[in-house]
């Protein structure tokens, strides 16, 4: 480990939130084009992406999840407002790549081979959004 002693609760802690808030924002991609698309191809390859974060989860990370002291668990104005269906899958692709991206600096202070995972995920993110829009014509 290299962090200080004492700083492995709090990033067992971001690791927990970010896991939790990667697996929502692909399964809201997912189920929208699963169930408002129909669109097979693209649901398929996030629910495996979905899945293969799964290796990363580790239950005993529960112990550091802290939601009642969460200092920013309130939404802000501009996160409660989706004027389409459009504004859902952006929303979300950004809320999954961005937490990838915080995997994978945060794994590099526990597991490197964890952080690779969450740059290859990252970028199939990348690549699925812009197929999304390709196939969908929008904004």
């Amino acid at each position: 480990m290299k962090t200080k002693e004492g700083q492995i609760d709090k990033i067992e802690r971001l690791i927990d939130a970010n896991l939790n808030r990667l697996k929502e924002g692909i399964r809201v991609i997912e189920d929208i084009n699963r169930y408002v698309y129909d669109n097979a191809a693209l649901s398929s390859a996030l629910k495996n992406l979905r899945h293969k974060l799964q290796t990363a989860y580790n239950q005993s990370r529960l112990c550091h999840r802290d939601i009642e002291n969460d200092v920013q668990k309130k939404s802000i104005a501009s996160e409660l407002v989706r004027h389409d269906i459009n504004d859902l899958v952006i929303a979300n692709f950004s809320r999954a790549e961005e937490s990838a991206r915080v995997l994978e600096e945060s794994f590099k202070l526990i597991d490197c081979s964890y952080s690779d995972l969450f740059k290859e995920i990252r970028y199939a993110l990348y690549g699925l959004e812009k197929d999304f829009f390709m196939q969908n014509s929008v904004k």
